[in-house]
């Protein structure tokens, strides 16, 4: 890629697209394609067509996707199979047909099974059953990674996959419905430490700028507390003590990978690597004539559990209250570790510690509510 090179960016408002963007600004490049999803519905074939073919872009970075967490995974089920290959398909396709430079498919470490050997190398794809919970997902990724795959060998593109563990930062969806694990306790452990200190001008802001089941109207304190109750952040009636309630046994290991990190490797990939190069590094394929599974995992090779999780958030926040684990809510896969080897064989390590990239993402959405709340007064003023 060079300076001037017309780079599409699907997704940019996403944790993950965002995060690009703002990786590519900083290194100079400015010829940027964006559209929103009002601007383009990228589950619609011929509007994808007509957008590559009147835009034609050198590069593109696949962030696009519908995502959640494990609530979301399993309870949309049809809706995230179906419009993760509708994006998927066009925007591969298109590329194809255009002749893209080079295409990034951002996917998810959730493609691997549920038993999968830890840490998960690139190898295990395929080998045995995947989590249930995030099987349709799951499914569409490894579709995605295929497609990609045999594009290059059947039409000599250059399509590259990675896969990163799970992510966290700036612009995540902090929606306690359908987000993930770590910005959710972030917004969770946060209301209860308001509701801890009565600070209902605090709690009223949050759920006026990101709303809980569409309720964006509130009578009373005791309306918030009833909506923070259902949401699991509940204040004892005998003796106003908080807890927050957060789903499973609290002993799934995970691991996390600061957004910006993930941006700045990809950025890495796209500039410096091949299809070819990726090929030439992995010994599996020095006698064969079967090329799969060439994806790359990008994450840290470190994991946490989500109980010591949520204790350092906590702590970060400064939440006082009482944190209660519901074993009878799903776990999901019990470890989730990748292996990033291939990653660090290419030349890329990740720089920003679990600890640091908790104070960084509460300190940023403390920062935001704070924002949100001089903009709401200004406007009531």
């Amino acid at each position: 890629m060079n300076r001037d090179s017309k780079l599409y960016i699907a997704g940019h408002r996403g944790l993950v697209g965002s995060a690009l963007l703002e990786k590519l600004k900083e290194k100079g490049y400015h010829n940027f394609i964006l559209r929103s999803h009002a601007e383009l519905d990228l589950t619609n074939q011929q509007a994808v067509a007509s957008f590559f073919k009147a835009e034609k872009p050198d590069y593109v970075f696949l962030a696009a996707a519908k995502v959640g967490g494990i609530m979301a995974n399993n309870t949309y089920r049809g809706e995230f199979i179906y419009e993760n290959l509708m994006i998927q398909n066009n925007v591969i396709h298109q590329s194809f047909l255009h002749g893209v430079k080079k295409l990034l498919f951002l996917g998810s470490t959730c493609i691997y099974p549920r038993e999968a050997p830890q840490p998960m190398k690139e190898n295990c794809l395929l080998s045995s059953a995947l989590e249930y919970t995030n099987e349709p997902y799951a499914i569409a990724k490894i579709a995605g990674i295929k497609l990609c795959e045999n594009y290059n060998i059947q039409y000599g593109t250059n399509f590259i996959s990675v896969m990163p563990t799970n992510l966290y930062g700036p612009s995540d969806n902090f929606d306690l419905e359908k987000s993930h694990v770590l910005p959710a306790l972030v917004r969770k452990l946060l209301l209860g430490k308001y509701l801890d200190e009565n600070n209902w001008e605090a709690i009223r802001t949050d759920l006026e700028r990101r709303p809980v089941k569409a309720t964006t109207e509130f009578d009373s304190s005791d309306d918030l507390e009833r909506l923070l109750e259902s949401v699991g952040i509940k204040k004892d009636r005998s003796d106003g003590k908080v807890s927050v309630e957060i789903w499973g046994s609290g002993k799934p290991m995970r691991e996390f990978l600061w957004s910006e990190d993930m941006a700045d490797a990809c950025v890495f990939i796209m500039e410096r690597k091949d299809f070819t190069e990726i090929i030439e590094i992995d010994p599996a394929f020095a006698d064969s004539s079967e090329i799969r599974n060439t994806h790359i995992n990008i994450g840290t090779g470190e994991e946490i559990s989500i109980g010591h999780l949520a204790q350092l958030i906590r702590a970060e926040v400064q939440f006082r209250g009482e944190l209660t684990f519901n074993a009878n809510k799903p776990d999901g896969a019990m470890r989730k570790l990748t292996d990033p080897s291939k990653l660090h064989q290419l030349g890329w390590k990740h720089q920003i510690s679990i600890d640091e990239g908790i104070s960084k993402v509460c300190q940023w959405y403390i920062r935001e509510n704070q924002l949100s709340h001089m903009s709401n007064r200004k406007i009531k003023e």
